[in-house]
């Protein structure tokens, strides 16, 4: 079947979080635009959210065995025939004009692929916890992403399915498939448009262990990388310099747009330290030798 160029076809992995899942299924249903189809691709949950895809008309839910976000989009992407591919994790919310900014934007024929705007979605916006608080200065700056890195985040990303045809699979667990499915995109000559318009909200971490979960994952994919390329000295010289690289952040916390109030910036500061000194120390017990599949070889799994 040939797919329809202007058809949008939304990918949701999922893994143990059917509440979040039903969240992010109604905020698309609610949309000004509404996807023409839905592919919740379920990645090994204790029990299928069958009953929270089944409240809403077009959403298919398929399984995908292989552990990794990217497996899963693959299997959607396989299964859908939209022209236009929209992804968004279970876990987040779509603005209500997600889909209609997206559209508008893929009807310049130059656009491929598309990032957007993730902000975290808080409890009380008047009173943010710290982690909301450091995670709205930190997290998710696809911009940054976009403009530095040559990729954006899976969790806000609309692209044509010509260009996945032509750069091929999202990679699996062992890798961050984000960065790797970008950074591939970018060497093909595609170039990655930031979309301030295309909001997607992220609730925060609950607890700082999950944050250093996420960070885990990244270093250790870094350390592969660094490793492959001779560059074990660089990720020493890495090391040391983000044990030290609060100072230099600290202003950059204090004169943010993200978030407002000193009691808010204080919190963020003080998760900013913490996080960063954590990471310093995981980066330091790679290089002494603790084995990188313990930290990456994981996607919401214990």
């Amino acid at each position: 079947m040939q797919p329809v160029p202007q058809r949008i076809s939304v990918i949701i992995p999922h893994l143990n979080q059917p509440d979040f899942l039903a969240r992010c299924l109604a905020s698309l249903h609610s949309g000004t635009r509404q996807p023409d189809e839905v592919f919740v691709v379920d990645n090994g949950s204790r029990v299928l959210p069958a009953s929270v895809c089944a409240a809403y008309p077009g959403v298919t839910l398929l399984q995908e065995a292989t552990p990794g976000p990217g497996p899963a989009r693959n299997t959607g992407i396989r299964a859908s025939t939209g022209g236009i591919l929209a992804f968004i994790d279970a876990d987040c919310l779509a603005d209500p004009g997600w889909l209609s900014v997206a559209q508008a934007a893929m009807a310049d024929p130059q656009a491929t692929v598309l990032g957007g705007d993730v902000r975290i979605a808080c409890e009380d916006p008047a009173r943010l916890t710290a982690l909301e608080a450091y995670e709205s200065v930190y997290a998710y700056r696809m911009d940054r992403y976009i403009a530095r890195e040559g990729f954006t985040g899976t969790g806000n990303l609309v692209i044509r399915r010509t260009v996945w045809d032509d750069v091929g699979p999202f990679a699996g667990i062992g890798v961050a498939e984000d960065r790797d499915w970008g950074q591939r995109a970018t060497a093909r000559g595609y170039r990655l448009r930031y979309v301030a318009g295309m909001k997607v909200y992220h609730p925060a971490r609950r607890s700082f262990a999950e944050l250093c979960m996420k960070w885990d994952r990244q270093t250790a994919h870094d350390y592969v990388r660094s490793r492959s390329g001779g560059g074990r000295l660089r990720f020493l010289a890495k090391a040391l310099a983000m044990a030290f690289s609060p100072l230099a952040e600290v202003p950059r916390v204090l004169a943010s747009d993200r978030i407002s109030g000193l009691r808010s910036r204080l919190l963020a500061i003080g998760v900013l330290i913490r996080i960063r000194i954590y990471r310093a120390g995981v980066m330091m017990r790679l290089i002494t030798g603790m084995d990188p599949d313990r930290l990456s070889g994981r996607w919401n799994r214990g």
